[in-house]
């Protein structure tokens, strides 16, 4: 590995399906099916104000390669410079090939490595750790990190306790290989004792679904976890990079639900003013949440050049995650 060689983020993107949901109009949806809820139950609850739900013709790969694009303009470097595309994500649009050889595809970006990771919604830390690793090493020089999904495909519309808490969409960093330090650390971790919290338990054999392709969640389990190690993920990335915790700019967690976000920032000491929270936009995005929450705070001005950035991510598997990162001036 070159010692001098880093990883930078240069330029960050979004996308969202063009339904925009409210919370009224959820309560009417469900409504129709037979399940009781209200707006002031789900914000009191999860924070959560709205979503975006991808139609049946809207796939991951194609908000993906939206959300691509964008960040690409931003860095200001043409698809075809990218030798690397990993996309996280949790409902890929086939089996295989790979979500992000469908991105490549759509970007017209052939030749350079492209893979899925599969982290739920610790996926884009993940992802971003990786490839991060890989222009450190060489492998890499200008890597597109994105996390999309269209988690509204595996919900069970049914049960209240979870189909109001997600949405659809994508977020998108390009990253590449600089002489100055970019990310500046990261940890990943995982406790597959943990599975059954949260998961979609279902496969497909001989052409039929085996188990349940619907999304289950021990809800309390998750949240107690969660904080937990948020918390001590956060600590240990920040430790890692030689700084201090008042350092940290900005905190952007996985956008699960506000209690989360704000019991998170409580426990690492961080005033509530330098949480990003967009939970109440965008729902729970799984692997594109933390992506979308950076591009929302660059874009208005937010999170800047020269501060310093904490990306964490937690999910099934169960999976934790952070990275920390200073942003360039140009991102």
């Amino acid at each position: 590995m070159n010692p001098s060689r880093y990883s930078r983020i240069t330029g960050t993107g979004s996308a969202l399906p063009a339904d925009c949901v409210s919370n009224a109009e959820l309560v009417r949806r469900l409504a129709a099916r037979g399940i009781e809820t209200s707006d002031e139950w789900i914000v009191e609850r999860t924070g959560i104000r709205q979503r975006y739900l991808a139609d049946a013709g809207t796939t991951s790969s194609q908000l993906a390669a939206q959300a691509a694009r964008e960040a690409l303009a931003a860095a200001g470097i043409d698809a075809t410079d990218i030798d690397l595309i990993i996309v996280a994500t949790s409902t890929p649009d086939f089996v295989f090939p790979s979500t992000a050889c469908l991105v490549q595809k759509a970007l017209g970006a052939p030749g350079g490595a492209a893979f899925d990771v599969q982290a739920v919604c610790s996926g884009f830390v993940y992802a971003l750790a990786t490839a991060d690793a890989m222009i450190r090493t060489g492998m890499a020089s200008k890597a597109l990190v994105i996390g999309a999904e269209v988690f509204s495909r595996i919900l069970d519309w049914n049960d209240r306790g979870t189909c109001v808490l997600f949405g659809d969409g994508a977020g998108a960093v390009v990253l590449e290989a600089s002489t100055t330090p970019g990310v500046l650390a990261s940890r990943l971790h995982a406790d597959g004792r943990h599975e059954e919290i949260l998961r979609t338990p279902g496969n497909v054999c001989g052409g039929a679904v085996i188990g349940s392709p619907l999304l289950t969640m021990d809800g309390q389990a998750v949240f107690k976890l969660a904080v937990t190690v948020l918390d001590a993920v956060g600590r240990e990335v920040v430790e890692a990079a030689g700084l201090q915790m008042h350092e940290v700019d900005w905190l952007i967690p996985h956008q699960a639900n506000v209690r989360i976000l704000q019991a998170t920032g409580r426990r690492m000491g961080i005033d509530p003013s330098r949480v990003v929270v967009t939970v109440d936009r965008h729902a729970n995005t799984s692997a594109a949440s933390v992506p979308l929450a950076l591009d929302c705070a660059v874009r208005d001005g937010r999170v800047r050049g020269g501060q310093h950035v904490l990306l964490e991510g937690v999910g099934g598997g169960f999976a934790w995650g952070a990275v920390l990162v200073k942003m360039s001036g140009d991102a």
